[in-house]
This record gives structure tokens, sequence and C-alpha cells, in this order.
């Protein structure tokens, strides 16, 4: 075993080299996460770090609990008020959106990828399931990919546009998580079929909201209760909080994820005592948290095995873009009147980040056979979509009529 100091001093300038590159991210306006992973793939094997590391279970714990600070911080941070009034189509994205992109992204894997010897990867084109797999790995959003490049620039979207997307990306992470655990277990039977399998969405759904639910009020009740000598002691005590909502719920055989979301939008906005030192300070965790994910799942690829399936990940990173995500924004939004712009603006953010690459390593905890293949295209679709949508998110708000400035919204 190696000693510590070698290991401490390799995690130290990693960590340094991701804020470094936060810093640079926001000087040429692209989201941070694509240099986290760069930074990553350069420290890895085949890059100039040469760090050996291999190890998809281990990534998946770290992303796993990376993604449950990500989420409650997301949530403490959530204004109701700001909410309430997109809730209805913030919701209808995330839970609508998410199955339409999912059925039409992996009808899409299986007719064209799995028919046309062209795009095959090496063992064989996709299955019906492998197809829908990978679709709802890729399914959902991701907030901070988004939100990094709009706090960077004086230029915003409307507070609306804003609120929704920033609502969406939160709450359609468990979704996806849902569906992709839900297939995994089907295709390796682990699950039944037919109405166990939506009996135990429902389940996952209604008990992750009720445990969630109740943690965030019990929680925000015991704080306004308690007087702590030291300050520092409230955003350790509300973080345990988060700990207890994600493991009560997987306990009970709810969903985590959505618990230690919902557990957070509740005390994020019944919190008086210490709120703006407790925001902070997991506003500081969260980006440790991305750092070390991006970093470590960065370490994780090897560049020179994207290359096989470069036209996969671009067939589907287009499909995603163009037709997928742009059919279920319409189908959510349409009915509720929103403008034109406003719906096609919402179309075109629609950035893949840390959860499909998190996502995507459960496959091989499965033993699922395509599991390095899913990894690597999945990882190619993310960073294709942060290069591409990433960097027109600002010229597309202008081009829409859709901006205002820092300093109040239009």
């Amino acid at each position: 075993m190696l000693p510590i100091d070698p290991l401490v001093l390799v995690a130290g300038v990693l960590l340094l080299v991701g804020v470094m590159a936060s810093k640079l991210a926001e000087r040429v306006g692209v989201p941070s996460l694509l240099l986290f992973l760069l930074v990553g793939m350069l420290a890895g094997s085949e890059g100039i770090g040469k760090i050996s590391f291999d190890s998809a279970e281990l990534a998946r714990n770290i992303g796993e609990l990376a993604l449950l600070i990500i989420l409650f911080a997301g949530g403490l941070d959530t204004d109701w008020k700001t909410v309430r009034p997109v809730l209805i189509p913030g919701v209808l994205l995330s839970t609508v959106g998410v199955l339409i992109t999912t059925l039409l992204l992996g009808l899409f894997t299986w007719f064209v990828l799995g028919t046309f010897s062209k795009f095959d990867i090496g063992s064989g084109g996709f299955s019906f399931m492998e197809g829908l797999l990978l679709a709802a790995i890729v399914s959902s959003t991701d907030a901070a990919a988004v939100f990094s490049v709009f706090r960077s620039s004086a230029i915003q979207p409307t507070m609306k546009i804003r609120s929704l997307l920033e609502f969406e990306s939160g709450s359609n992470d468990p979704m996806a998580v849902l569906l992709t655990t839900t297939l995994l277990g089907i295709m390796t039977g682990a699950e039944g079929a037919g109405g166990f399998v939506l009996l135990n969405l429902a389940q996952q759904l209604l008990v992750g909201v009720a445990v969630g639910s109740l943690i965030g009020l019990a929680g925000a009740a015991m704080v306004s209760r308690l007087r702590f000598g030291a300050p520092g002691i409230y955003p350790i005590f509300i973080l345990s909080l988060g700990f207890i909502s994600f493991g009560l719920a997987g306990v009970l055989d709810g969903n985590g994820f959505l618990s230690v979301y919902v557990a957070g939008v509740v005390i994020g906005n019944r919190l008086k005592c210490n709120r703006n030192s407790v925001v902070e300070f997991h506003d500081g965790l969260s980006w440790l948290a991305q750092i070390s994910m991006f970093i470590v799942l960065g370490l994780l690829v090897f560049p020179s095995h994207l290359v096989s399936i470069v036209w996969v990940g671009t067939a589907m990173a287009f499909f995603l873009m163009f037709v997928a995500r742009p059919i279920s924004v319409f189908v959510c939004l349409s009915p509720l009147k929103m403008k034109r712009n406003e719906i096609s603006y919402i179309s075109w953010v629609g950035l893949r980040g840390s959860v499909p690459i998190v996502l995507a390593t459960f496959p091989s905890a499965y033993g699922l056979e395509k599991s390095n293949e899913i990894f690597n295209i999945i990882f190619f679709i993310v960073i294709l979509s942060i290069s591409v949508q990433g960097s027109t998110l600002v010229p597309c708000a202008r081009w829409l009529k859709l901006t205002t400035s820092k300093a109040g919204d239009r």
C-alpha cells in the first residue's frame, strides 16, 4: 500500500488544477464540467499524469455520494417563490419529458444503431432494452453545467426561464435514476415486469417524496429550536439531515436522490437561523463534489476507447439535441400556452452532464455485457453536448430575445 503523503499530494494538485480550470471556464464561457473532465483525462493512464484508475465501482460510489451532495445543495438554494410559477411545466418536463426523451432516443438507438453495420461497436448492435437503457442514462439535464455558463456572463435568460430550467434540472435527475435502475433490474432479472415495475416506480417516487418532506419539516423545526454555541455546527447538522434522508428512503425502498432533493427544498425554504452560512457551506461542498467527481470520472476514461464509438455517440447526441429533446419539450409545454421562443430556447438548453456519466457506471456494477461500450458512448455524448450546446447558450438567448442583465429582468 502506498503511503498517504503522495496520495494527498496528488489529490491536492488535482483539486488545485480543477479550481483553476473553473476560472478558465469563466473566461472562455464554457461549462467548467468540460474542463474538469479534461483534467481527469489528462491525469489518467493515457494522459500526462499516468495515473492508473479503472475501478468503475469506486467511481460509481464517489459519483453517488457527490450527486447526493449536489442535489441537496441545489434543493437548499431553491427559492420556492420562483419555483411556484413554473411548478407545473417543471414537473411535466422532469417526468413526462424524461419518458418521451427516453422512448424516442431508445427507439432511434435500436432501429438505427442496431441495424446498420457501420455503427457497430464491436460486440453487436443494440437490443431494444439496451437502446432504452442508453437513452434512460442520458435522459436528464444538468443544472450545474447550464448555470456555470450563466453565472459567468453579464447576459442571462429571463428569470422565468432560469427558474424553469433550474427546477427541471434539479428534479429530473431522480427520474433518470429510477428509469436506469429499473431497466437494469429487468435486464438482469432483478426486477419483475409489467405491473410490478410500475408499482415499484410509484413506490420509489412516493416514498422518496414522503421521506424527504418529513425529514425536511422535522429538521427545519429542530434547527429553529436548537441553539448551538458554534455557528459552524449548523451546516454540519443540516448536512446530516441530507444523509439521513437519502439513507432512510433507500432502506424503505424509496428513491434516495429524490428524497434528498425534496428535503433540501423544504429545509432551505423554512430555515431562518444562519441560512446564508448554511447555503454558502453547501455551495462550497457542492463545488468540491463536482470537481472530485468529474476528475475521477475523467480518470476512468481511456481516450483511445472513444475512437470506436465516435459515430454512435455523434448520431445519438445530434438526435437527442435536434429531435428527442425538442419533441419532448414541445409536447410538455405547448398545451401551457408558452411562447414559441421560450419553448425553442428550453429545447436547446438540454445539456447532459454529471448524472448521465455517473449512471453510465451502473451497468458495470450489474454485470452487463456491454457496460464498457455504454460508458464510453455516454461519456462522448456528454462531451459533445456541453461543447456544442454549452458554448451557444448565451448567443441563443440573444437570438431568441430572451435576455436580461444581472441587474434585473426584462
